[in-house]
């Protein structure tokens, strides 16, 4: 497993999430409206959430999105390592009160520069359902390309749904 180091932005602070954050993340995560297109339900408890939080990463990593000044978890960037290490799915979370500020975009791109300039990797892809307008639109703005549809590809907590496969390349982040 890969270190996860501090990453900053202008406005933001990203640390490992630990087990703590689920406090501050529950409201989050236990939102039928935020927690709608995740492969699972939402949270019922904050110690379900500390539990899933407090399990040792083996292939993923996952950074805390803090604000400057603040140590309080506002959201998180989850990557899991696919492919020795040279190709990472990627994820994301912001609490729906700092929503629409550019935050979670802002340190989605922190943490592909990270994946491409500081780790060599070559690719970087994402799933979102495609009714999650937000969620497609932020990864189009950085540039990632509409690579297909599975359909039916998730079993979740609001039914059976399709997937869309977002990819984005070190050398297309570069050219940025």
């Amino acid at each position: 497993m890969r270190d996860i180091p501090v990453l900053e932005t202008a406005r933001l602070r990203l640390r490992v999430r630990t087990a703590d954050d689920a406090e501050a993340l529950f409201p989050t995560l236990s939102d039928p409206v935020a927690m709608t297109y995740w492969s699972h339900a939402p949270f019922e408890t904050v110690a379900a959430v500390r539990a899933r939080f407090a399990e040792p990463f083996v292939t993923w990593r996952a950074w805390a999105i803090t604000r400057h000044g603040s140590d309080t978890a506002i959201g998180f960037v989850a990557v899991g390592d696919k492919r020795e290490g040279k190709v990472s799915e990627i994820g994301y979370m912001i609490d729906r009160a700092h929503g629409g500020a550019g935050l979670a975009r802002e340190a989605v791109a922190r943490v592909i520069d990270q994946l491409f300039v500081a780790e060599g990797q070559r690719r970087v892809f994402a799933d979102t359902d495609p009714d999650n307008v937000r969620s497609n639109a932020l990864l189009q703005s950085l540039g990632f390309t509409l690579e297909g549809r599975l359909r039916a590809e998730w079993e979740t907590h609001i039914g059976v749904r399709d997937t869309f496969l977002w990819g984005l390349l070190a050398t297309e982040w570069k050219t940025r």
